[in-house]
């Protein structure tokens, strides 16, 4: 390819471009330079927004954990303050931001605004635009754009409806030691509809494009019925196991050490991330929670008082739903690190 003395830099001739091919002093950029950097531009855009639309959905979060345990609604009335009822105008009530240029007080009463806002706010963007840059870059393996076209932005949902129920669920036990029905089994049979929904789009997919994919081969492996029955079968191991631990507890100390609630967030957990997955979660939330115990244990009060210390509760459905985020993102390649170096 030839270039003209006005040319600085073959890097920057390299990325200028303008249809019709070569112009004046100027390289035409090739096809997959070109095809490249839309891919990146794109999967940029589409996490930035992603982002953004989880602060928002953060924002709404905080509003429902601030007044569920009220038994208040959610709609009206406006969002105000919890001391003074000052109605918070909109630039109070942007995510994140308000909460950094007012200081974390009220502009009216001069209240501390707790540190769980701006929080839960963050954790919700970050989480959802993580789960948008995990994703397969749309265009970037010319062979399945269907794949990426419909199948992923599939997955995204599921990833951030799941991820939207274990903060709030996180948070509602680490407050308040509650883990309402009300979400856990409604949450635990969207996420087995989900599941099939998605099997059902692959299986479309696969007859659409041709090619194989792994949850296609499986539905020709069992059928539909046989994976929805796989995963029931699931759903109802991952509650037994922490029901089977609560009964042994009980018999042990005579006292109730794990609440259903932790159950029917097993069965969630399972109905969303399967039975591997949500043991892994288990696994993940008990170490965190011994790990945390430790630490009070450490505490020279809490020595000072063990009696007191022992009969104090720990949130494990916090714990757990901590676990559960982590594995619904790095859970596949956790497991199969670990079954490689088991041996199997």
């Amino acid at each position: 390819m030839e270039h003209t003395k006005d040319v600085p830099c073959p890097l920057i001739a390299h990325f200028s471009w303008r249809k019709g091919g070569k112009a004046k002093g100027r390289y035409p950029i090739p096809v997959t330079a070109k095809r490249i950097l839309i891919i990146g531009m794109v999967h940029i855009l589409g996490t930035i927004y992603a982002g953004l639309l989880g602060l928002a959905f953060g924002s709404f979060l905080n509003v429902c954990l601030s007044r569920w345990p009220e038994g208040e609604s959610v709609i009206a009335p406006r969002s105000h303050c919890r001391n003074c009822a000052h109605t918070l105008p909109w630039w109070e009530n942007l995510p994140l931001v308000s909460w950094l240029v007012l200081r974390g007080r009220c502009r009216n009463c001069h209240s501390r605004i707790g540190l769980r806002y701006p929080l839960v706010e963050l954790a919700i963007g970050a989480l959802w635009a993580f789960s948008a840059w995990q994703l397969p870059q749309w265009g970037a393996n010319p062979q399945s754009p269907v794949m990426e076209m419909y199948y992923g932005p599939v997955v995204l949902v599921g990833q951030m409806i799941l991820t939207w129920l274990l903060v709030a669920l996180a948070v509602l036990d680490a407050d308040n030691l509650w883990l309402p029905d009300w979400i856990t089994l409604p949450g635990a049979a969207l996420g087995f509809a989900f599941t099939l929904l998605k099997l059902e789009l692959l299986v479309k997919l696969t007859s659409l494009t041709g090619l194989q994919f792994t949850g296609a081969l499986q539905h020709e492996q069992y059928g539909i019925y046989g994976i929805a029955l796989k995963r029931l079968l699931g759903i109802l191991a991952a509650a037994g196991m922490v029901l089977l631990i609560r009964w042994v507890y009980w018999l042990t100390r005579h006292r109730e050490g794990i609440g259903m609630g932790d159950a029917k967030l097993m069965a969630l957990l399972a109905a969303w991330l399967g039975l591997p997955g949500a043991l892994l979660a288990f696994g993940l939330g008990v170490v965190m929670g011994a790990v945390l115990a430790l630490v009070q244990l450490a505490i020279p009060s809490a020595r000072s008082q063990s009696e007191r210390w022992a009969l104090s509760k720990l949130p494990l459905g916090t714990f757990l739903c901590l676990g559960g985020v982590v594995s619904s993102l790095w859970g596949q390649p956790i497991v199969a690190a670990y079954l490689r170096w088991a041996g199997f």
